[in-house]
């Protein structure tokens, strides 16, 4: 190596160590307070540890002794967490469902190159406004608005029709809870399916077009094509969060689930492990077996979505 090239090694400087610099706080934030408690959590689900009146039972290393419980049938012969499990899944479907199908025909609305709205920036913020409201005043404003006397009974009541006891019934009460759900997130679905499409080369479209494909099978060849990334980022949080329904069930039902359960989802049954007995065993159980059913469902909506045509 010459004197020239020996000079010009030293006087370069190599910035590749200030990158790690600047990601160690995303990984010391992730340790500390997701990685670390979700460590905590599968270890306390290996341990009887609850409180039984003043009386602090535990800890005591059961093993699987608590997923064994849980997957036991009880008296009734039915097993509590399957069921939880199902009212969790149906609920998540009929909110999600409706919420997808609508916000893309929003999406694909507004993004019309042929219609060109004006004012987008404003329904923007219209449709979105309901996911700034809080889950829990959302299901209260529902139980007032459907309650034995609330007005929706009023009215029909004026209009001389038999009313109806809306939190009675397994139909309606799921159906409320769809409702709020899809009401609270349609809006953010709308805004980030209306980006993923704004994303695509319009030049595509034209190309179609001047092709003769109609809008159907522009729709079909090259919008959904293209937006399936995003379709699949929606899907799986979607998903995430419908496996972690509390608020709006909890708050419509006041903790019941009512009818006979029906409306209960896994962290409302993990929510009663933990008031009043502080059962860390049961609950860390339920949350360790909700992790592995979201994290085995995301790896089937990705398995289903990528496949090749």
């Amino acid at each position: 190596m010459d004197k020239a090239a020996k000079l010009s090694k030293r006087k370069s400087v190599s910035y590749a160590k200030w990158g790690y610099l600047f990601i160690l706080p995303f990984f010391l934030v992730y340790f500390v307070f997701t990685l670390y408690p979700q460590l905590l959590t599968f270890y306390n689900s290996l341990f009887e540890n609850y409180m039984d009146g003043l009386t602090h039972v535990g800890p005591n290393f059961v093993g699987l002794g608590n997923f064994v419980k849980l997957f036991s049938p009880d008296a009734t012969g039915s097993i509590t967490i399957i069921k939880y499990f199902g009212n969790t899944v149906v609920l998540w479907i009929l909110g999600a469902l409706p919420q997808f199908i609508f916000a893309l025909i929003l999406a694909l609305f507004f993004t019309s190159t042929r219609l060109k709205i004006k004012g987008q920036g404003f329904f923007k913020a219209v449709i979105y406004m309901p996911n700034l409201i809080m889950a829990a005043a959302f299901a209260m404003l529902i139980f007032g608005l459907f309650g034995n006397t609330g007005p929706i009974n009023k009215m029909l009541v004026a209009a001389n029709m038999p009313t109806f006891d809306f939190l009675a019934e397994k139909i309606s009460v799921r159906g409320l809870i769809a409702l709020m759900n899809f009401l609270m997130w349609f809006g953010n679905t709308t805004i980030l399916l209306m980006a993923g499409i704004q994303g695509i080369d319009e030049c595509l479209f034209e190309s179609a077009r001047i092709d003769g494909a109609s809008s159907t099978r522009v729709f079909f060849d090259v919008t959904l094509p293209l937006l399936k990334p995003i379709l699949v980022y929606v899907a799986i949080t979607s998903m995430i969060g419908g496996m972690q329904m509390y608020d709006v069930p909890q708050v419509l039902t006041n903790g019941y689930g009512m009818p006979d359960n029906t409306s209960s989802t896994m962290v409302m049954l993990l929510n009663k492990y933990l008031n009043p007995s502080r059962n860390y065993g049961m609950s860390g159980a339920i949350s360790v077996i909700l992790f592995a059913i979201t994290g085995i469902l995301s790896l089937i909506v990705l398995k289903a979505t990528n496949k090749e045509d």
